[in-house]
């Protein structure tokens, strides 16, 4: 069974403007959960940003770090999008004009100090802090200046932040350049009269990885930049490309880079890009992989010699000494430690890694500073350098631990009480893609932002705040998630379980705006909850089941539904958004829809091939023709925006044999090919059975109908030949509805089974359903449960059906916090709808079950006694404190509770253990518990905390009728109050 001062008035005004945001400001983007401060009309005191053609002249001291004067071009150009027309830039005072934007950074800017001297200006609230900045309209700043907006930062990139900050409110996307976001049209800006301040962020240092960059990110490269000069085959990742990065994340705030590291060296192809990246402000690193600020790739073009650091220490050390002091000047964090080469091979060791450390910083101490504890150095903790750290190695205090999650977003360690007291504090290395095992996924987006929330903020709440750092593969595809991450990385305090929805309604406002956001919304959450319960890298024909609760052609039409949704948008949107639509949301959903019809398609032409149906080659020619659907809807994209973005859907995600990606696409899939007789033959098949009519050796039952669920079951009457034929249906009873009584059988043909339950008489009512056709007939037993007691409307929680009891966790009857530890929701965590999380305070022992201890409960109404399973559907959280597993326990009524253990203390999380990885290719891991239930009647299935940071998703209670499935059952009727606390 898969299963964040200003004020008082301004704040009350800003507040009310920033709720009602998406319908006051509809026709133009916002920052995302940011206070709406630029408008298009004037109001008492605002600054008139543009009017017309007037646009205020931007002020920017020469002196001012040239990053901030950089930008300051970034937001006259930003304007220009906007209005049509180009402020002036001044750089001295002789130039200020009536109406002005004063640019600049605390003791910086000879301006800006002034204005603080002359007390136009507060700067105490964000002096010496780490990059912060404010925005304020200053009414006569200056003398000749009648109204002045001042865009201040702490420090270099807390100007830039104003700057962009600005540029995003006035309506410039981020994404402006890398996802051809057009901003719309306005004649007037203003900003409202006030001071909006921001800073300091919840995380120092926020960033992202250009990492598993090929093929598409490379090839793009290739084609757009051409090759390394003098390289064969390197692809150009040169500054042009990289000042783009820079500048996209500057604009979502961030502040961190691991550059591109498959084939390329970022210091050494173009020694402009380590000069950009410190004038931009981009602080850089090198990956895990890769210490001192050494590209793998440089020391393989070096040929030196082994990588390993006991036969070859000194050139190893000269290697490091040279990078270190190459790029000295500019802002960097250091990475130490050293793995194997090329990320692969054997383990460097324990010991050995100790000595390396210990070398590295005396070649930082040596080449920057005596102090050493003053640079910026992190020991990432991946794969088995955890195992190291586990087993008693440790680095320097001063030294930024980076924990790594699975590689699948889910986190593997996080500091303890004591560790939370080192000064170089700690960190999260997280991914969105993956290339290894036990599958790489490198494709579409498959990342929803309520696991990368749920895990993201466990990490800020545990004190892994220094760095975070994203995995973002091929990079463009991973715009939603990404913007998540380090928005969430800047405010952590904004963005939590109650307003996740509303986050993504807002961006979705920003980029294309209110008109159909709450719709694209909804589209870009469900496609990525879909996509997150099973990457489509693996997918396959049996993944969703066929034949038990029409799961699998469930999955194809919720697909298509959005899919259907997202075209009727994109048919209506103007076209200059339709670019940018057809790359965030149309394409994910449209080709994730096709994947996974081609491989339901699959699955019916093995299933009906065996049933003897003639459609059965149908069916296969149909996944074919999914997957070509899947190569023509690629070539849309390459030709996107005038063929802007070729090569970045390039990543082969079709025909996996091993964990590794295929070269290219490989229908691996061997169809099943019939060849039917002339003469007509009627066959019957029925939901429930993967069997076939007249010809199996059981009875055509289909599944139990009862009055509660009111179920809708199949009878498939398919044709064995390829002589079409009349049937003719008829039921046994008056209560045995179908939807139609005969008809012509060319193929395939569906009748759909329903009850009149104002017809059927109490208990088990028993009936049939004669299909004849073609020389044949089959009767289709048919069993209707409507019981005396309870009704549909007195039932009070859920009820059995069919021998299964399905809840999804929020539907909860009762819920008892104690104190502090509670179940909080997470709307749209999981495979399903949502889900429970365990919250308890940071370093809280683990809660013994019972009478005191945090539980939901869940009544029901069970009509089969006896011994019962219970399985949960759990997110696949790890056991992130050390020494300590995650548990829950469960009772029925006032049983004891059962402790179940999820992931035990001792459990390692990497390749070769088999319950990890099945956990993370199923996006959960399911539990089970046995009870005896001694009568039918009500009874409460509870769920207590024990541990924090578990998350339960959905209950299946099995009374002996559940059937296997990926997803498990649908939700059982329910009736009631359910998801209120107590």
């Amino acid at each position: 069974m898969h299963f964040k001062s200003m004020p008082k008035g301004i704040v009350i005004q800003a507040l009310f403007r920033w709720g009602f945001c998406l319908a006051v400001f509809a026709n133009r983007a916002s920052a995302l959960g940011q206070i709406q401060y630029v408008e298009n009309s004037a109001s008492r005191d605002s600054f008139p940003l543009a009017q017309g053609s007037d646009t205020a002249t931007l002020y920017v001291d020469p002196g001012d770090w040239p990053g901030v004067t950089r930008a300051v071009t970034d937001l006259q150009a930003d304007i220009q999008r906007v209005t049509g027309h180009q402020p002036a830039i001044a750089h001295d005072e002789k130039s200020l004009a009536k109406n002005m934007v004063i640019i600049g950074t605390v003791g910086k800017s000879p301006i800006i100090d002034r204005l603080v001297r002359d007390k136009k200006i507060d700067v105490s609230q964000i002096t010496g802090k780490w990059e912060s900045f404010f925005l304020q309209t200053v009414a006569n700043p200056l003398p000749g200046v009648a109204s002045a907006l001042v865009i201040v930062g702490s420090d270099k990139r807390g100007t830039i932040y104003g700057i962009y900050d600005l540029s995003e409110e006035i309506g410039v996307s981020p994404w402006y350049w890398w996802d051809d976001a057009t901003p719309v049209h306005q004649d007037a800006l203003f900003v409202q009269a006030g001071q909006y301040q921001q800073g300091e962020p919840s995380v120092k240092y926020r960033g992202i990885f250009l990492n598993d960059e090929a093929p598409d990110l490379s090839n793009w490269i290739k084609e757009k930049y051409g090759l390394v000069p003098g390289l064969n085959n390197v692809a150009n990742y040169y500054h042009e490309f990289y000042s783009k990065i820079f500048e996209l994340i500057l604009r979502l705030k961030g502040n961190y880079l691991w550059p591109a590291m498959w084939g390329n060296a970022f210091n050494e192809d173009d020694p402009e890009n380590p000069r950009l990246a410190d004038e931009y402000g981009i602080v850089m690193g090198t990956s895990h992989q890769e210490p001192m600020l050494r590209a793998q790739k440089e020391w393989d073009r070096l040929n030196q010699g082994t990588w390993n650091y006991l036969r070859n220490p000194d050139a190893l050390k000269t290697f490091w000494t040279a990078g270190v002091r190459r790029n000295k000047d500019y802002e960097s964090i250091y990475t130490l430690g050293l793995r194997a080469e090329n990320d692969s091979g054997a383990p460097v060791g324990a010991e050995v890694t100790e000595q390396i450390v210990a070398e590295q910083r005396k070649i930082l101490a040596q080449e920057i500073n005596p102090d050493v504890t003053k640079i910026p150095q992190l020991w990432c903790l991946y794969k088995e350098v955890q195992g190291y750290y586990d087993n008693g190695l440790r680095v320097p205090d001063d030294v930024t631990l980076l924990w790594a999650e699975d590689n699948w977003g889910d986190v593997r360690r996080l500091p303890t009480a004591e560790e939370r007291q080192r000064s170089g504090g700690a960190g999260i290395y997280y991914h969105f893609d993956y290339h290894g095992g036990p599958r790489s996924y490198q494709w579409v987006n498959t990342n929803p932002i309520a696991k990368i929330w749920d895990q993201m903020s466990l990490a800020k709440d545990y004190g892994a705040d220094r760095i975070w750092i994203v995995n973002v593969g091929h990079f463009k595809g991973y715009e939603f998630p990404l913007e998540f991450f380090l928005n969430l990385a800047w405010n952590s305090k904004k963005w939590n379980n109650d307003n996740l929805n509303e986050y993504t309604k807002l961006w979705a406002a920003r980029e294309f705006g209110a008109t159909f956001a709450p719709d694209i919304a909804n589209i870009i959450e469900k496609y990525t909850q879909f996509n997150g319960r099973r990457k489509p890298e693996l997918l396959e024909p049996s993944t969703y089941s066929l034949i038990n609760y029409q799961e699998a052609e469930k999955v194809v039409a919720d697909y298509d539904a959005i899919v259907a949704q997202a075209e009727a948008i994109y048919a209506k949107l103007p076209a200059d958004k339709r670019d940018e639509f057809f790359e965030l949301v149309l394409f994910p959903a449209k080709a994730s829809a096709q994947l996974n019809a081609m491989y339901v398609d699959a699955a019916k032409n093995a299933l009906y091939a065996a049933q003897g149906r003639a459609s059965a080659n149908d069916f296969a020619d149909q996944s074919r023709a999914l997957f070509k659907a899947d190569a023509d809807l690629k070539d849309v994209f390459d030709h996107t925006a005038n063929g802007k973005w070729t090569h970045f859907m390039d990543q082969p995600h079709i025909g996996y044999v091993t964990w590794q990606d295929p070269r290219q696409n490989n229908l691996n899939i061997q169809f099943a090919q019939i060849i039917p007789p002339a003469e007509a033959a009627m066959g019957v098949a029925i939901e429930g059975s993967s069997s076939a009519w007249p010809g199996a050796t059981t009875e055509p039952v289909l599944p139990q109908f009862d009055i509660f669920n009111q179920q809708r079951r199949y009878i498939d009457v398919f044709n064995k030949g390829q002589t079409g034929f009349e049937f003719s249906a008829a039921s046994s009873d008056p209560w045995i509805v179908l939807n139609e009584t005969k008809g012509a059988i060319d193929k395939d043909h569906r009748l759909w089974v329903s009850i009149d339950w104002s017809k059927v008489p109490q208990g088990l009512a028993n009936g049939s359903v004669q299909i004849s056709g073609a020389n044949g007939e089959v009767a289709v037993k048919v069993h209707a449960f409507k019981p005396a007691t309870p009704t549909r409307d007195s039932l009070q929680g859920f009820v059995e059906g069919n021998g299964v009891v399905s809840i999804e966790a929020e539907h909860y009857t009762q819920k008892i916090n104690a104190g502090p530890a509670q179940w909080e929701k997470i709307e749209g965590y999981g495979r399903t709808l949502s889900a429970m999380k365990a919250v308890a305070p940071v370093d809280m022992p683990s809660i013994t079950s019972g009478t005191n201890a945090p539980r939901l409960a869940y009544q029901m109404y069970l009509f089969n006694p006896g011994s019962v399973t219970a399985y949960l559907t759990m997110a696949p959280t790890l056991n992130f404190v050390p020494g300590r597993g995650l548990q829950v326990a469960v009772s029925f009524d006032d049983e004891p509770p059962q402790t179940l253990t999820l992931v035990p203390a001792s459990f390692v999380a990497q390749n070769g253990n088999r319950d990890w990885e099945e956990s993370v290719k199923n996006n959960a891991r399911i539990i089970q518990s046995t009870h005896t239930i001694a009568k039918a009647g009500y009874h409460t299935f509870k769920v207590w905390m024990i541990d924090p940071a578990v998350v339960l998703e959905k209950i299946v209670v099995d009374t002996g009728g559940l059937k296997p499935s990926y997803l498990g059952p649908p939700e059982s009727y329910h009736h009631g109050a359910v998801g209120a606390a107590n």
